[in-house]
């Protein structure tokens, strides 16, 4: 089994878990818990109830309490991680399958006619095969409401540049389906967030307010990720050794953007000034794993992020620093 950001996996207690980034150990799969059977959940499939698990800190107490055998301290990103075996995956949800079921299916609700139609859209709009999308999130895994949001998944750089191109083009078209966040629906899409990340609703503003990546289509929120091909992937498990080496807080001016819109996400970074906590040279880059910090800063700007310092040694190459975001309540990155 290759899993990928986007993808989903379930144990063989029923239990359902979302994969993380594109590197995992060679009999594990990096990924976090996100629906457990609840006989009190409002989501139902296959004759269970389920229950969404959304804050970390919520996954890692129940992971702590029902899973602690999927907590493992990883030696190569030396850090306690959630990696569930092989042996214990039932089955591997893949975005680009549903969509494709998705597609012949002869009946739909509207939860899914919706997502369809938008995915149809940036087809057309970014001339791009259907081989390049899919759809992850509650619908991935037939767990959505009617309320449920709608997460399309695009693989491939090229392929990521034409969608995102083609969604800033329809954004901008006042008679499209995809429409920006009113600053009523920023406010509540920060007071859903706010949970997990601390930062203030000006700062959240000033960098959501301009994202494409989410919004809402047909009154329906969105939010698409964007996801580098298998053969985009130069790191291999253990050929890059991560070490953490402490807290800080910094200012730095953002070189290079080009990857803001991929989940991960990274940022190239330069002029570092150490506001707070540990002080350490070179870091070179801003990196999260969490879609929440996709397109916050563009080349040019000077940003403030405050996160967990990662020391990199690279087979071959030398040893610099990263910052790395979305482990802690406190971790952002604002515009300065």
């Amino acid at each position: 089994m290759k899993a990928r950001e986007g993808d989903f996996i379930e144990t063989f207690e029923d239990s359902i878990f979302d994969v993380k980034g594109l590197v995992h150990p060679p009999s594990r799969v990096v990924a976090f818990l996100r629906y457990v059977p609840d006989p009190a959940g409002d989501r139902r499939k296959d004759g269970t109830t389920y229950r969404k698990v959304y804050a970390l800190s919520d996954r890692y107490a129940l992971l702590k309490q029902s899973f602690p055998r999927y907590l493992v301290y990883d030696q190569v990103f030396n850090e306690h991680l959630c990696e569930v075996p092989l042996e214990a995956v039932k089955y591997n949800y893949q975005p680009t399958r549903r969509l494709r079921d998705l597609r012949y299916e002869d009946e739909l609700d509207e939860v899914e006619r919706t997502a369809l139609w938008f995915l149809e859209l940036l087809k057309e709009n970014a001339e791009v095969p259907w081989s390049k999308l899919g759809i992850s999130g509650s619908i991935l895994v037939k767990l959505h409401t009617s309320t449920s949001d709608i997460d399309p998944v695009v693989y491939g750089s090229e392929t990521c540049y034409k969608v995102y191109s083609a969604l800033r083009r329809m954004i901008e078209d006042r008679k499209s389906p995809v429409k920006p966040y009113s600053l009523k629906e920023l406010k509540g899409l920060f007071d859903f967030r706010s949970k997990d990340t601390v930062t203030s609703f000006e700062d959240f503003v000033r960098t959501d307010s301009r994202k494409v990546l989410q919004g809402k289509f047909m009154d329906r929120d969105y939010f698409i990720r964007f996801v580098k091909d298998w053969n985009e992937v130069k790191e291999q498990y253990g050929t890059v050794l991560y070490k953490p080496e402490g807290y800080a807080k910094i200012k730095a001016k953002v070189v290079d953007d080009s990857e803001a819109i991929f989940t991960p996400c990274c940022y190239k970074i330069e002029n570092v000034e150490f506001l707070e906590g540990l002080h350490v040279e070179p870091v070179e880059e801003i990196v999260s794993f969490r879609g929440r910090f996709c397109e916050q800063a563009k080349s040019g700007e000077v940003v403030i992020a405050q996160g967990k310092v990662e020391r990199m040694q690279r087979e071959g190459d030398r040893e610099h620093f990263r910052l790395l975001l979305g482990n802690k309540i406190s971790d952002h990155m604002i515009l300065a």
